[in-house]
């Protein structure tokens, strides 16, 4: 079996793929390495990705400046063991045999750097207890 088919890949799903999903693609990317496959995507993408959240990530020392937001297909979804969405709400399409979790994560969109750092930090638990249950 290649090794391809044997890696997990999770997709992160938000309205806008500008912060949330952004910010927990960057700490997976960060914390798994290679072993995971990352996809992040948005049911209304927006046009750039927050830079407040991107200001947040880069205190952590995580570059996530060369995402951008993406479009929700569903090729993505079919192609993702586990898909995560925070609040894209009916927009997510629903494929059998997927593991889907639902984060309620308030919208980092418009708020200030001191806003979105406990947001962040909830995305980076998450992240790592996710990666304990894949790796």
């Amino acid at each position: 079996m290649s090794e391809t088919t044997t890696k997990p890949s999770v997709l992160f799903v938000c309205v806008h793929n500008a912060g949330r999903s952004q910010m927990a693609a960057g700490f997976l990317r960060d914390i798994a390495g290679d072993r995971i496959e990352v996809r992040s995507a948005g049911s209304m993408p927006a046009d750039q990705i927050n830079p407040v959240a991107v200001d947040a990530m880069a205190e952590l020392g995580i570059d996530i400046t060369a995402e951008a937001p993406k479009v929700l297909t569903t090729e993505a979804v079919q192609a993702s063991d586990v898909v995560i969405t925070m609040g894209c709400g009916d927009a997510c399409p629903f494929f059998p045999g997927k593991r889907y979790e639902d984060w309620e994560l308030d919208d980092p969109a418009g708020q200030g750097i001191d806003s979105v750092r406990p947001i962040r930090d909830d995305i980076r638990g998450r992240i790592e207890q996710l990666v304990s249950e894949l790796i």
